[in-house]
């Protein structure tokens, strides 16, 4: 299994790369090719998969964690690059209508219509189950809550979004899973549980953001002591959630950065 990392708050040490908040990581595994997000900015993330080497058209499957801007915003610019229909994984949440009242009442929803993208080559496969979408490749659907999440803003009735539809990559090493999600929004501890209940394996490795930002510390030792997987954290992390985790497993916690490449060892399915 192969991480490519083109969408990141902060740039990468390639020339050329551009940082900006957002997420978006090419999986490859089984020779089949996911890119997970797409960012805020499609200029941005074309930019970054140029300079990567990454062909629109070589992608295979388009897998969005939430319909959240900042994880949607560059998915009109990749159909648009693209000469050929896009198969899209979701849940049927992501076109919910979303706001925030900090610093000002915005929209932070995704910012096209499911129409607009289905004429420019999107085609769909929602999903709230667990589902196999191809070979080594699971949506994790809908993240059962036991414990503390970390969901944000409001429906237009002005009654809290539970982001329902933050779902995970789960992606079959073999003998173990790797897991990747946007924001993290269902709780990273519900998102790793959850995980290994649907997989039937433990998690090797969760990657993207978690959400940490501004977290108290009785929730950042809750996730230093209950998750045993290797951790490369960026986007929503925030920087002091980072350091912390970072000084309390040590080399167990990476960040991310565009450009970076991390290659997980798998068995053979």
């Amino acid at each position: 299994m192969k991480v490519t990392i083109l969408y990141e708050n902060h740039s990468g040490f390639i020339k050329g790369l551009l940082g900006g908040h957002g997420f978006s990581a090419l999986v490859e595994s089984n020779g089949i090719k996911v890119l997970v997000d797409t960012g805020t900015d499609g200029g941005v993330l074309l930019n970054n998969m140029e300079a990567l080497g990454v062909e629109p058209d070589s992608i295979d499957y388009l897998f969005i964690t939430h319909g959240h801007y900042d994880h949607t915003g560059g998915l009109k610019a990749l159909l648009e690059a693209r000469s050929k229909p896009l198969k899209v994984i979701a849940h049927p949440g992501i076109f919910q209508r979303r706001i925030a009242l900090k610093p000002k009442r915005r929209e932070i929803g995704i910012p096209f219509t499911r129409e607009e993208l289905e004429g420019l080559g999107a085609e769909f496969i929602l999903g709230t189950d667990p589902f196999e979408f191809a070979r080594g490749f699971m949506s994790s659907g809908e993240v059962e809550r036991a414990t503390w999440d970390r969901a944000v803003g409001y429906l237009p009735d002005g009654t809290k979004d539970p982001v329902k539809d933050d779902i995970a990559l789960v992606v079959d090493l073999g003998d173990s899973v790797a897991v990747v999600t946007g924001c993290g929004h269902s709780g990273v501890i519900n998102i790793v549980r959850h995980a290994e209940n649907v997989s039937g394996k433990p998690v090797k490795v969760l990657l993207g953001g978690l959400h940490l930002a501004g977290a108290k510390e009785e929730l950042l030792e809750d996730v230093a002591n209950n998750i045993s997987a290797k951790l490369y954290a960026g986007h929503c992390t925030g920087l002091e959630s980072f350091a912390y985790l970072r000084c309390r497993l040590g080399e167990r916690v990476e960040p991310l950065h565009v450009g970076k490449v991390i290659e997980l060892q798998a068995v053979s399915l």
